[in-house]
């Protein structure tokens, strides 16, 4: 009993074979040089599972696959840090201003009016990204100083997304990029943090990250995925799946124009309690204002102790 005790009281840092591995890594595993000949060859059998990406791509490993893009995101926002984030949805076809304004330029000097029309609507709608690139950054500046800092998670593309990842790039902060292989246009944008810019094969998955550690969902407008990605979200609260959080639309013009909530409250299609589901916002002072009333970020310190209620 007492060598027992003396051994419990070692500085473990001092005798490493305390607490070293009785076997070796499987990464240590997967760099052993694999046998000449025979059994080298692409067709061989031979390899490790984990490290034969024909045998992790069969059909049968769906599961597998699943479960990776699961768990993936998890370990490394956990790794990097990441507790709490504020969710922006938005269209990818919505241009910055300067690039707006080029193509209006452009269609001005052709003199086509479908053209020049086309290109004065995407200036109109380029003031979309410059809020979202301004909610970013104000949302990752106030709450650098959080005891729980709030990181800024888009879908990683261009658009709103980038814009998104962009105004927290802006002011030196972190933020998360949740990419779709898709047979066009998604690609990475260039303002998300390396270490957290993940891809996704399976759209499910990738909503679920959306949603997992979002205390906020801040949604521009947009099309076919973003109506996906509110609308899920939305119906998740409202069946109680999902815990109830501020949902953000801005610019009321275009969504009362798109969807008539009224009409759906009129027709029993959904209960007038759920239209508190939502709140319009038009500028990112506004949508941060609410979000700070909401979780009060701006209150002063408590000045009655820790666990007191203020008076």
């Amino acid at each position: 009993m007492q060598a027992w005790i003396k051994l419990a009281a070692m500085d473990t840092t001092k005798n490493p074979e305390l607490t070293a591995r009785n076997f070796p890594s499987a990464e240590e595993e997967a760099a052993t040089v694999p046998p000449a000949g025979l059994y080298g060859g692409p067709e061989s059998a031979y390899r490790l599972a984990f490290t034969d990406t024909e045998f992790l791509l069969r059909e049968e490993l769906r599961p597998v696959r699943m479960q990776l893009e699961l768990l993936k995101p998890e370990l490394v926002q956990r790794q990097q840090g990441v507790e709490s984030t504020i969710v922006i949805f938005g269209s990818a076809r919505i241009k910055p201003p300067d690039v707006a304004a080029q193509l209006l330029g452009a269609a001005q000097a052709l003199g086509e009016t479908t053209a020049i029309r086309s290109a004065e609507i995407a200036v109109e709608m380029s003031r979309y990204y410059d809020e979202a690139r301004r909610f970013a950054a104000i949302a990752t500046q106030q709450s650098r100083a959080h005891a729980t800092p709030l990181f800024v998670v888009t879908g990683g593309g261009p658009g709103i997304m980038e814009a998104g990842n962009r105004g927290a790039h802006d002011v030196g902060g972190k933020s998360i990029g949740l990419n779709i292989v898709l047979p066009h246009e998604q690609a990475p944008n260039d303002y998300i943090t390396p270490e957290l810019c993940f891809q996704f094969h399976y759209f499910a998955l990738r909503k679920m990250h959306f949603l997992m550690r979002s205390i906020a969902l801040v949604c521009f407008p947009g099309g076919f995925g973003t109506l996906d990605e509110l609308f899920e979200t939305m119906t998740l609260v409202q069946n109680g799946k999902s815990r109830k959080r501020p949902i953000l639309l801005f610019g009321r013009e275009f969504w009362e124009k798109l969807v008539n909530f009224d009409y759906l409250v009129e027709t029993g299609m959904i209960s007038p309690a759920d239209l508190n589901l939502f709140r319009f916002v038009e500028t990112a002072e506004e949508a941060w204002d609410c979000l700070a009333a909401h979780y009060g970020f701006d209150l002063p310190p408590t000045q009655t102790g820790e666990f007191a209620d203020d008076i």
